[in-house]
């Protein structure tokens, strides 16, 4: 008899996004982790996700 762990393997969790096209949607929760699809009208984006502009070193 196969353990639990092994019973639960090999199933999808995340499919492609409607919305970004990513491959984050949540089946059963029914939501984008990319985005927020399904559970925002707005995209999901926060300061931490992207680098910040060093004004520095950029060319004018």
């Amino acid at each position: 008899m196969p353990t639990k762990a092994a019973l639960h393997t090999g199933k999808k969790v995340h499919i492609r996004c409607r919305r970004c096209g990513r491959r984050a949607y949540h089946v059963r929760k029914k939501r984008c982790a990319a985005c927020g699809y399904g559970s925002s009208p707005r995209l999901r984006r926060y300061s931490w996700g992207r680098k910040t502009l060093n004004r520095e070193r950029r060319l004018v």
